[in-house]
């Protein structure tokens, strides 16, 4: 029985890898608006942890690797910054995007965030933006991460908050789920608001043994110009929604998006743009001595 649970959940890594490796041709071409988006999760998960000249930093989930980006920044030359994913495309983004600015003190690995194959305590900081709530056994990722910090070192998470404080992002999962029949995400895999509650997020880093475990709200709203542009950039980034999206029928996929234009009214500004609330949670700890 447990050799059959963990081919299951195997099988459905292997899926959710295989679903970023999908979207990370829209990642790449939408990098820096999501830059832009995540910024100010970024500054403060960097300000958190503390990211400082000289430190060995790594990153998990990095995406096109915005946070890592800032980070190498930060740690200078005598520093070095890991940028890794899941999905090598989502690295090579990333990789493109540091020898554009010049950086040499990057680099760029293939890593599962429940499986980080790194030395025992061998960085200073780990950071995670809008990764760690797709792990599908976060508590293990967290034990990981423990793992590979040196005593003393820094964690910073950035997760999405609640879904219903959410509605640029909750609002298509609902239209889908409507349009399609079936929640979204399916039973048994993990989204976007998996870890949306605050005490939870603590428990998840006090139970894998960090320190001056800390979890705050941070607003994040979105503003776009047009419902268009909300519509596009949704879809080409919303990872286990664009699968979904992109597999439908022309009349279906253009029945969802009426729907979904429907959906957001209670957002719409005066100038045809959308306002929406929004709220990260960013949850940081060290690793005692």
């Amino acid at each position: 029985m447990m050799v059959q649970q963990s081919d299951d959940r195997d099988a459905i890594r292997s899926r959710l890898a295989g679903m970023w490796v999908a979207v990370a041709d829209g990642w790449g071409k939408h990098a820096d608006y999501a830059d832009a988006r995540g910024a100010q999760s970024a500054e403060r998960m960097l300000e958190l942890a503390r990211v400082g000249a000289g430190d060995r930093v790594l990153e998990l989930a990095c995406g096109p690797g915005g946070v890592g980006l800032a980070a190498a920044d930060r740690v200078g030359p005598g520093g070095e910054v890991v940028l890794t994913d899941v999905a090598e495309e989502m690295t090579a983004i990333a990789a493109a995007r540091a020898a554009q600015l010049g950086l040499g003190n990057v680099a760029f690995r293939r890593v599962d965030i429940e499986r980080i194959d790194e030395p025992d305590a061998s960085y200073d900081v780990v950071l995670c933006r809008e990764g760690l709530m797709f792990a599908l056994e976060p508590g293990r990722a967290v034990a990981q991460i423990r793992r590979v910090l040196r005593p003393g070192g820094r964690v910073a998470f950035a997760v999405w908050g609640p879904r219903e404080r959410n509605p640029w992002l909750g609002l298509v999962m609902d239209v889908v789920s409507v349009q399609i029949g079936a929640p979204v995400p399916p039973p048994g895999i993990p989204g976007p608001f998996a870890l949306g509650d605050t005490g939870e997020l603590g428990r998840l880093l006090d139970d894998a043994g960090l320190a001056d475990v800390r979890v705050e709200e941070l607003p994040v709203p979105l503003r776009t110009v047009s419902f268009d542009e909300w519509w596009r950039r949704t879809s080409a980034l919303a990872g286990p929604l664009s699968a979904i999206l992109a597999s439908m029928p022309e009349a279906a996929a253009q029945a969802l998006r009426e729907r979904a234009c429907e959906a957001v009214r209670a957002y719409e500004t005066a100038s045809g743009g959308l306002d929406f609330p929004g709220v990260a949670l960013v949850a940081t700890g060290r690793r005692g001595a």
